[in-house]
């Protein structure tokens, strides 16, 4: 029973691999569309949307049949349901890459932003992805101090976020309305990634030590 409940363990850990592979892919494929005005990158995160929906329902289902069948207790207790509180921010992360694409595929053809805002939003891309790539790392190599990081890396994501408001917020924006709920939106959304990163990466910190974090 012990290597059976491993082996499934195991599966679930892999399709948590194959989520956060898919959501930092998703993310990067949604700014490119947003910098850009890549309709078919748009099109394509949409889509693909469904399969990251497909993997969460997945390992609902073996957690819901691991805990059925195993009676997990202690470690193996906390195994499981991290499983399943990380899938869920996974999950949330590629929702988040989709409101991305949309609001790109609904400017199209004119880009999603004006030049002013290019700058802060490639690099909110590169942290949200950064911290995308640190969570599969985690998930595949359990390691508490480098899933500790993400604390840290959301400084960054916080910072880029207090930047954009403070372009939006001046005397001086040129571009009306709509362009401004739309950049605080996206702002937005990019910031929530980093925050559910965030989680996930708590998740395992507490999986490791047992030890809850702030």
């Amino acid at each position: 029973m012990r290597d059976e409940f491993r082996a499934d363990l195991h599966i679930v850990s892999q399709l948590l691999v194959d989520m956060a592979e898919a959501v930092r892919a998703a993310m990067r494929q949604a700014t490119r569309a947003l910098l850009t005005a890549d309709r078919k990158a748009a099109e394509t995160v949409i889509a693909q949307d469904a399969e990251v929906d497909s993997i969460y329902r997945q390992v609902e289902e073996r957690v819901c049949d691991l805990l059925a069948r195993q009676a997990p207790v202690a470690s193996d207790l906390r195994a499981v349901i991290t499983a399943l509180h990380v899938a869920a921010d996974l999950e949330r992360m590629g929702d988040l890459a989709d409101h991305v694409a949309k609001t790109a595929l609904r400017r199209h053809p004119s880009p999603a932003v004006p030049a002013e805002l290019r700058k802060v939003f490639t690099e909110m891309a590169g942290v949200a992805d950064r911290m995308a790539e640190k969570i599969g790392t985690v998930l595949s190599k359990p390691d508490a101090d480098r899933a500790a990081e993400l604390d840290r890396d959301d400084d960054a994501m916080d910072d880029l976020h207090r930047s954009l408001f403070a372009v939006l917020l001046s005397d001086d924006w040129p571009y009306g309305v709509e362009t401004a709920i739309d950049a605080t939106l996206l702002g937005r959304f990019y910031e929530r990634f980093a925050d559910h990163a965030v989680n996930a990466g708590q998740r395992v910190v507490y999986l490791i030590t047992g030890e809850p974090t702030a």
